[in-house]
């Protein structure tokens, strides 16, 4: 059942989103060539005490970090770890909160230093693939509209989307109803309805869609060991239009916020 929220709970959901924002800034701003992954890890779960919230994914089925940090052709749920980070490197953080008993859910992916042409690529591309899903997010669509979105830019870059992980609703809940792959047809699916707040995240590889799971039992890695990349907004479906709610001001209700 896909839950919908009212203006109240929206902007609950909007104050996750900002702290949420703002911790994954600070993260963003630490990476650098030499640094533990783990170090990221200690950071953001200093960061969301000091300000008075939960770390959505500590403990989450399990998890044992607040952050999920992927590099390279680690694709999602990455541990933190001794690992140092590289020039060259592609970092992807997936990070939530907890506020006031709303979540907030958001990642995006760092290039460290001079990268490949590749990656710059596929970062880049990745973002507009979030930017176009966004697009979508608005009343009276289907939510194959924003899978469909989502495959055709990458697919069009050469890129492919992965199947295993998928976007999802959200609000007292880290994953409510719907789940929201980042392929599909457009025109299927549920109609969106104001209300809907939407985790919307695609997670684009350099090579095949194919994934697998580290012995760790979280780490997802490319079958082909070939670059990822992951940019996720949190996003509600509202009478004017798509309003992102993890945006750093909280205010933006367009795509172009999610660069």
């Amino acid at each position: 059942m896909v839950i919908l929220k009212s203006p109240l709970e929206i902007e609950k959901m909007r104050a996750s989103g900002r702290v949420t924002a703002s911790i994954l800034a600070r993260l963003k701003g630490e990476i650098r060539p030499g640094l533990a992954t783990i170090e990221l890890d200690r950071l953001a779960e200093g960061l969301c005490r000091s300000m008075g919230v939960e770390p959505a994914f500590l403990g989450y089925a399990g998890f044992p970090f607040s952050v999920c940090v992927s590099v390279n052709e680690e694709v999602v749920h990455g541990f933190p770890s001794k690992r140092r980070i590289k020039e060259g490197d592609l970092v992807s953080l997936d990070f939530g909160v907890i506020r006031e008993s709303f979540y907030g859910d958001a990642a995006l992916t760092v290039a460290v230093g001079r990268v490949s042409r590749q990656a710059e690529e596929l970062m880049e591309v990745t973002r507009e693939c979030l930017d176009k899903g966004i697009e979508q997010a608005k009343p009276g669509n289907r939510l194959g509209d924003i899978s469909f979105a989502v495959q055709a830019h990458a697919e069009a870059h050469g890129f492919s989307v992965v199947r295993k992980f998928v976007g999802h609703g959200i609000g007292r809940a880290m994953h409510e109803e719907p789940q929201i792959p980042n392929y599909g047809r457009a025109g299927t699916g549920i109609e969106l309805k104001p209300g809907m707040v939407l985790a919307i995240e695609p997670m684009i590889n350099a090579g095949g869609y194919e994934v697998r799971i580290k012995p760790d039992g979280w780490t997802a890695v490319t079958t082909d060991g070939k670059l990822s990349a992951h940019f996720e907004h949190t996003v509600a479906v509202t009478e004017k239009g798509p309003l992102i709610l993890s945006s750093l001001n909280g205010e933006s209700e367009g795509p172009e916020d999610g660069k």
